[in-house]
């Protein structure tokens, strides 16, 4: 079952996080993100398995000055024992659906350049690659 997000999935989003993306998550920053979700730019859909979170896709609206608008894909993630099951798949339509209910018909997302499966997911899904780039950050 998918749905729009509520706060109380923190738990588990911060659980999939850690375990399918490696990155070292911390539960009251994921709680806090939800709970002041700007519902107005960005949305959080959710998978179902029982009463189990097992995967999220995040997505924002998207805007430049020099391109029409787009729906930026910020993370997608399902449970290392729910992947390959249609889960990834259900979450990318029910994000091309908000997309579209917003008029907006383009979608990009960044995916770490080890992550070859990933990309070979999205592949199978319509997204072709634009261009290679070089990720920077500054620490303030």
């Amino acid at each position: 079952m998918l749905r729009k997000f509520q706060v109380s999935d923190y738990v588990d989003i911060c659980k999939i996080c850690n375990e399918a993306l490696g990155y070292k998550c911390d539960k009251s920053l994921v709680k806090r993100r939800l709970e002041h979700l700007d519902k107005e730019r960005e949305m959080v859909f959710v998978a179902e398995v029982g009463a189990k979170v097992v995967g999220f896709i995040h997505v924002e609206k998207y805007k430049v000055l020099y391109l029409e608008s787009m729906v930026n894909i910020l993370g997608l993630a399902v449970a290392n024992n729910y992947q390959k099951q249609g889960i990834g798949r259900k979450l990318m339509e029910a994000a091309e659906q908000w997309a579209k209910e917003n008029d907006i018909y383009t979608m990009r997302l960044n995916s770490g350049l080890s992550r070859k499966e990933a990309h070979q997911f999205y592949q199978a899904h319509g997204f072709d690659e634009k261009k290679e780039q070089l990720r920077l950050v500054k620490y303030l």
